[in-house]
């Protein structure tokens, strides 16, 4: 397959992507000219969070994505993606519990200890790219959902927590703009280096998850990635977002750095993101490491840790909260066309002396699911 379809394909959402080693379970099948693919994943979660902060919930994450991919003469080719989540009625209540967890409102205030849902519409985008040699391409994306050059892969399609059913508590520091309104990035690729710009609607999607909303090309972004192998894919990014939090008076500007691993089963990403805030003068960081490991072909252990400067709790302040994640999965063959997994995992966290009164002297999480996830035929 020519090199630049290939890159349309290994494209997890937006520009971004995964290592070209990374597992992509999906279904293709060619339809006349066209080649189309599907993937998708959902999980079923109970979850209890302990503390007087914590809660409990039945819910479920989900994505699905189709795409359709067809040649433009010899040198070219353009993608048309869609992605869409019924979390706007299987995440009830707008969110879900999730400790130290901030960012975006529900119900005309600001969510705290809990983690939005998904919009209907994650993506919606066109994607064309055009080969300039043997090693060089070029590309446009547009999308009036969709995900712009910052940051790493967002955790739904990265492939380092692909058996983590919830959000990291670092997602507003590093991968929040993956359901971003009004995107067009540009961007050239030559060899093991690639260079992009964007821009896109800065505000955070607002409360009604099931439309489609627009707003002023407001923000602007930048990215270079580095895949030096098949096995690696690294990136820096920043960007200024215009007033992304419906309830907070300033802009962000949000500074990235990470670097990704899959070989035989294992995935691993190291994730570095960093806010400042133009109203506050707060300068936050967030720093995240996590990996999956399968073997034995049925089995996969997970984990994922993290430190995070948080200035949105309960309680003011600024506070650094880690949070330890631990989990398992195990598949069950059940339908030739999906993967199926029961799986658990398990967080402790680490937070100063000051707020034990409000969260505990150690909170923990847990939650146990069952995960679906579309495959080729076995």
């Amino acid at each position: 397959m020519k090199f630049f379809l290939m890159y349309l394909m290994n494209l997890a959402s937006g520009t971004s992507a995964n290592p070209q080693a990374a597992p992509m379970p999906m279904i293709m099948t060619p339809v006349g000219s066209w080649n189309t693919m599907m993937m998708g994943t959902a999980f079923v979660v109970d979850t209890q969070q302990s503390g007087p902060r914590g809660g409990d919930k039945l819910y479920s994450p989900n994505w699905f994505m189709a795409s359709a991919q067809h040649s433009v003469g010899e040198n070219a080719a353009f993608q048309i993606t869609g992605m869409f989540s019924l979390e706007p009625a299987t995440v009830t209540g707008e969110r879900y519990p999730l400790l130290f967890q901030t960012g975006e409102t529900a119900y005309g205030k600001p969510l705290i200890d809990a983690q939005h849902p998904h919009n209907l519409v994650m993506e919606l985008g066109v994607h064309y790219t055009r080969a300039l040699g043997d090693d060089t391409l070029i590309d446009i994306y547009v999308a009036p959902v969709g995900d712009p050059a910052l940051g790493p892969v967002a955790f739904p399609h990265r492939a380092s927590a692909a058996e983590l059913p919830q959000a990291p508590i670092s997602h507003h520091w590093q991968d929040s703009t993956h359901i971003a309104d009004d995107v067009i990035t540009a961007g050239i690729s030559h060899r093991k280096f690639r260079v992009e710009a964007s821009g896109f609607h800065g505000a955070e999607p607002g409360e009604n998850r099931w439309i489609i909303q627009q707003g002023a090309l407001d923000s602007y972004s930048a990215r270079l990635w580095w895949v030096p192998s098949d096995n690696w894919a690294a990136q820096v990014s920043a960007g200024r977002l215009t007033k992304p939090e419906a309830l907070e008076a300033g802009d962000q500007v949000r500074a990235t750095a990470s670097v990704s691993y899959s070989k035989d089963g294992w995935s691993s990403s190291a994730i570095w993101g960093r806010n400042h805030d133009t109203a506050t003068q707060h300068n936050l960081n967030s720093y995240l490491a996590e990996s999956v490991y399968k073997f034995r072909k049925k089995n996969f252990v997970t984990g994922r840790i993290e430190l995070v400067d948080k200035d949105e709790l309960i309680v003011p302040g600024i506070y650094r909260i880690g949070a330890y994640t631990f989990g398992y999965t195990r598949d069950v063959d059940l339908f030739e066309h999906v993967e199926t997994g029961i799986g658990a995992n398990f967080t402790a966290y680490s937070l100063p002396g000051s707020i034990k009164p409000v969260y505990g002297d150690h909170p923990v999480g847990a939650n146990v699911f069952l995960r679906l996830r579309l495959r080729r035929g076995v």
